[in-house]
């Protein structure tokens, strides 16, 4: 276990750098910063040339690998850090010097038990991109297919382990403090940056991701997920289909290779909205990166280690908040939050309502290719402070991720109508899930659940009150009973004796 001084060490150290880059005025200057940490930034940033403008992602980069990928956690996190340095976090780019192959290689061999000729056929020894997790390769099977081969980098995964551990202990000990720290939930926000990294750091999860995803997406025949090669993927190495295609940041090339760039951006809105409110399970890092245009105007994205997760319940909720905060029914979405417990009960469910207004009017009269639903759920949580809503990581990533999305769809079409786009899976979806139909049909599963658990309570009835004439109920195993004697508490000696017996028989029957 770390010890408490290592943790504050790390804490000072990492907190020199980022008050260079001037990423630590904020937290000195807000008035919900605890005295304790405010010291401790004030320590951290003595003798320090603070810039004018903080470098939030520059100061993360300069950290290390674990520091950015908690960066790109922040950045779906505005109500800790701020409008200005999530925004600032959102152009983090986790690109690292590569590592010399010699060292892949024995990565590669260690995860698998065997060379690599017996798997591979060539291997490209200069990476096509190098991150701060892993690396990738491009090579041939030695069945002739090609490939990509993602292999984290050595010492990365001791490196991420180190520094959670003190993320951990720091957001504990702001968490305790009470607060405004206490109702953002640190400790949560820290959680769930280490399930992201416990995914990103194993291969085999992240090809289980991508898998599901695949099989998801059957129906959308536009968006492709590259299959999986199983036989070659292992904790730390991953292999799937190479992608040959254009990525959608290369605008020009993409019109030069004939793509239609409107469609290009409906596909990509349609297929992330049936990912998050059909299936709840999507891609959280559809940046331009990681998306890439095929024949046809099909899109391929790549890079499954950060996948968002939405159970019915809060897509049925989500679904009525936005749908209530388009149509102005603002009364029935404050409803919503306090039956989904997002806003203590404490608070009054009219006064929520007025301030939703404050946050759906302005929207109200635009164009409809105007409507933002990234900033609209925006607004929606700048309010949280006011009424104590704690705050939801699920929702926050997808909230993060439809602004990525309408980024990169906007790129690529500046006129893109996205809630033309997206209404027939919206409309599709809140019919099945929120029509009459939907309601009789929960209705009737619940129902058979019940009668389908009925034999068993009844058997269970019986075994505790037998009918009639029935074999009475066998009486339960007297305790050992406690005696008193000469002063202390002793075993009955006849059930100290009894277990002697037992072993002995046992002893000399084997």
């Amino acid at each position: 276990m770390t010890a408490p001084a290592v943790h504050l060490w790390r804490l000072l150290k990492w907190g020199r750098i980022l008050a260079r880059h001037g990423a630590l005025r904020g937290i000195e200057r807000d008035r919900n910063t605890p005295a304790p940490v405010r010291r401790l930034v004030r320590l951290a940033r003595v003798g320090a040339r603070v810039p004018a403008v903080p470098r939030y992602a520059d100061a993360l980069q300069a950290i290390g690998p674990a520091a950015i990928k908690l960066g790109q956690t922040l950045a779906t996190r505005p109500d800790i850090v701020g409008e200005a340095a999530a925004l600032d976090l959102l152009r983090l780019q986790d690109a690292l010097p590569p590592v010399p192959f010699a060292d892949i290689r024995a990565v590669m061999e260690a995860s698998f038990g065997r060379p690599l000729d017996e798997l591979f056929a060539q291997i490209d020894e200069v990476p096509i991109g190098a991150a701060s997790i892993a690396q990738v390769h491009r090579a041939i099977t030695t069945d002739g297919r090609t490939v990509a081969v993602k292999v984290i980098r050595p010492g990365v995964i001791e490196e991420f382990g180190r520094a959670i551990d003190t993320y951990e202990w720091a957001a504990a000990q702001a968490e305790a403090m009470g607060g405004e720290l206490a109702r953002l939930r640190p400790r949560l926000v820290i959680a769930t940056f280490r399930r992201w990294t416990a995914r990103e750091l194993d291969m085999r999860r992240e090809a289980a991701s991508a898998s599901e995803l695949a099989e998801a997406m059957e129906a959308e025949p536009d968006f492709h997920v590259p299959a999986v090669d199983w036989a070659r993927t292992a904790g730390r190495v991953l292999t799937m289909e190479w992608i040959d295609g254009i990525k959608l940041a290369n605008r020009d090339a993409l019109r030069a290779a004939g793509h239609d760039l409107p469609q290009l951006a409906r596909t990509l809105v349609h297929a992330f909205l049936r990912q998050a409110i059909a299936d709840g399970f999507f891609h959280a890092d559809l940046h331009q990166g990681n998306l890439f245009a095929l024949p046809g105007n099909k899109i391929a994205a790549i890079d499954f280690g950060i996948m968002g997760r939405i159970d019915r319940r809060a897509r049925r909720w989500l679904a009525e908040i936005l749908y209530g905060l388009i149509t102005g029914n603002y009364r029935r979405v404050a409803e919503i939050h306090f039956e989904a417990q997002y806003v203590p009960a404490h608070h009054n469910v009219a006064e929520f309502a007025t301030a939703l207004r404050a946050v759906g009017e302005p929207t109200r009269g635009l164009p409809v290719k105007d409507m933002s639903i990234g900033l609209m759920l925006d607004s929606l949580f700048s309010i949280t402070r006011d009424f104590d809503m704690q705050t939801q990581p699920h929702l926050l990533l997808l909230q993060k991720t439809m602004v990525m999305v309408e980024g990169v769809a906007t790129a690529l079409d500046p006129d893109v109508n996205l809630w033309d786009t997206a209404r027939p899976v919206v409309e599709e979806w809140m019919r099945t899930e929120l029509g009459p139909e939907a309601a009789i049909a929960d209705r009737l599963v619940a129902d058979f659940k019940t009668l389908a658990g009925l034999p068993d309570l009844v058997r269970r009835i019986e075994a505790r009150f037998p009918p009639p004439g029935g074999a009475p109920p066998t009486p339960p195993l007297r305790e050992i009973e406690v005696v008193r004697i000469g002063g202390g508490w002793r075993f009955v000696a006849i059930a100290l004796l009894s277990a002697a017996v037992s072993v002995a028989a046992t002893l000399a029957l084997t």
